[in-house]
């Protein structure tokens, strides 16, 4: 009796042993950015801001220790494709995160999707995933590409300007970024410029402006193009002489490189390290006491996005049930960093988007800060198109 006892005792423990090993086996998450060449600045925002959450949590998120897989993209597509198909289907994987471009997102989505891990990215977000493309396991931590573009080609209507130069690279993000300004201004285009993505140069660019004289110029010259046409634009002597609204080219980013040349001008953008809410000014101090840098919209992101994972593995308790665990995601049950926030039908988030400004802080720092709100509760027009409930 007491041998039976001993033996039946003995496998309760065992068998709690491993029910509690089970419980505490990690969370596998590839964080998946672009390290290296010019455009690694923003990949690295992504990948300390998610960083940053995890080491806020302890180490865990919904309360279970994270184990996390950095995959440097390169900025090439068929590089991710390998390293992430390598990676999911290495083992069980419960998420990846990333990328920061929207044509590596394209390559990756396939293989992360098909392998059944959710897949969470806090830049990209075409059109082409926002529609008919949606997918119950993709999720958006930032916005719909076109939707940034358009806060500037509606502000400026709103402002009345009637004539405006327009400028981005000649790819199709591009040709995008000049649409979605084009959807909402409906002044005269002066002239519609797509230059080389090798562009040094601006000056004959910068002499038309001076000639023509718009009402407005918006730029949509990421990275490297961004810093030396806003350079430029301040040695042309037009910095205060014309308004000047931009996508992604005046942003913690570039203001590094652009600093005095970019105080004053416009971005556009769905939060700002000065955000007026408990939660940013915590994330804005313990970023730049990790980093030594301002955090921009790509760290942001990427906090949220293991915000988001944290409260959804802590609703759903655990990741073993995908059905739930999927619900919980779609409740968006943190507190964002952007303040409001909600997933649309399409799993792109409904929010709202703003005016920034760049200024120089009091430390001799630089950020951008909110100017006005352009878009309240703004919902992508691509979801309508997306056949899930």
């Amino acid at each position: 009796m007491t041998l039976k006892l001993s033996l039946s005792l003995g496998a309760g423990l065992l068998a709690l042993g491993i029910a509690s090993a089970q419980a505490q086996e990690p969370l596998k998450i590839g964080v998946v950015s672009v390290l290296t060449g010019p455009a690694a600045a923003l990949g690295q925002q992504v990948r300390d801001g998610f960083q940053l959450a995890v080491d806020k949590n302890g180490g865990k998120l919904g309360g279970v220790p994270v184990q996390i897989t950095v995959i440097d993209d390169e900025l090439k597509p068929d590089v991710a494709v390998g390293k992430v198909r390598s990676f999911v289907e290495g083992g069980k994987v419960d998420f990846v995160v990333g990328p920061v471009f929207s044509n590596i997102l394209g390559a990756i989505a396939k293989p992360v999707l098909d392998s059944g891990a959710f897949l969470i990215s806090p830049n990209a977000g075409p059109s082409t995933m926002a529609g008919k493309g949606c997918n119950q396991n993709f999720f958006v931590t930032s916005y719909q590409n076109d939707q940034v573009h358009e806060v500037l080609g509606k502000y400026a209507q709103d402002q009345g300007f009637k004539r405006a130069y327009i400028i981005a690279p000649n790819y199709q993000a591009g040709k995008d970024s000049l649409a979605g300004f084009k959807a909402y201004f409906k002044g005269e285009i002066v002239d519609e410029v797509y230059a080389p993505l090798t562009s040094m140069d601006f000056a004959s660019d910068l002499a038309k402006i001076a000639s023509t004289k718009p009402d407005v110029v918006f730029a949509f010259l990421p990275g490297g193009l961004g810093v030396n046409f806003v350079k430029q634009w301040s040695q042309a002597g037009l910095q205060g002489k014309i308004p000047f609204l931009s996508a992604f080219t005046v942003d913690e980013s570039t203001l590094p490189a652009q600093q005095d040349a970019a105080v004053g001008l416009f971005g556009g953008m769905t939060w700002a390290p000065n955000m007026d809410n408990p939660q940013t000014k915590a994330f804005v101090s313990a970023y730049e006491a990790a980093y030594k840098i301002v955090p921009g919209s790509y760290a942001m992101q990427a906090y949220d996005a293991a915000m988001l994972i944290d409260s959804a593995v802590k609703a759903a308790g655990g990741t073993g049930d995908k059905d739930k665990l999927r619900a919980a995601i779609k409740k968006a049950d943190f507190a964002s960093l952007r303040g409001k926030f909600k997933f649309n039908t399409n799993g792109f988030p409904i929010q709202d988007f703003y005016l920034v400004k760049v200024a120089k802080r009091a430390d001799g720092k630089f950020q951008t800060e909110i100017a006005q709100k352009v878009f309240t509760d703004y919902a992508d027009p691509h979801a309508k198109d997306c056949a899930l409930k």
